[in-house]
């Protein structure tokens, strides 16, 4: 299983982005995609979460209402449509899937629970 981030840049506040996470290698319906973000010197941080089927979507705190996670099924990706971009969103942003046949259905928030992840994609909002 392969993931292949993409779609990070410089913005200005108040702008936008949306990122990219292509899959390769076979597909995981019932399982969850995820995105996550680590700032310099800080913890990996949940962003949002989407699985495969369904309409299950989770986000994290500081996101909600700005962030979009979306996924196209047949070409096997999974988007992040970044709105209303503030400073503090800037770090290496990484998407994630989670394999494990015990959290089918589930919607994980840890960076334990997922299995694959992708290489970052740095997103860096100026003042």
């Amino acid at each position: 299983v392969q993931l292949q981030a993409s779609g990070g840049g410089l913005v200005q506040a108040g702008g936008s982005l949306r990122l990219s996470c292509a899959v390769s290698g076979r597909t995981f319906n019932g399982h969850a995609m995820g995105w996550f973000r680590q700032a310099p010197g800080k913890e990996r941080e949940f962003v949002a979460a989407i699985r495969w089927s369904g309409p299950w979507i989770s986000y994290g705190d500081s996101v909600k209402g700005r962030f979009t996670i979306s996924r196209d099924s047949a070409k096997n990706t999974v988007y992040l449509q970044m709105n209303s971009l503030k400073p503090e969103d800037t770090a290496d942003y990484y998407c994630a899937i989670d394999t494990s046949p015990a959290r089918i259905g589930m919607l994980p928030t840890r960076t334990s629970e997922y299995d694959y992840w992708g290489q970052g994609t740095l997103v860096t909002v100026s003042s």
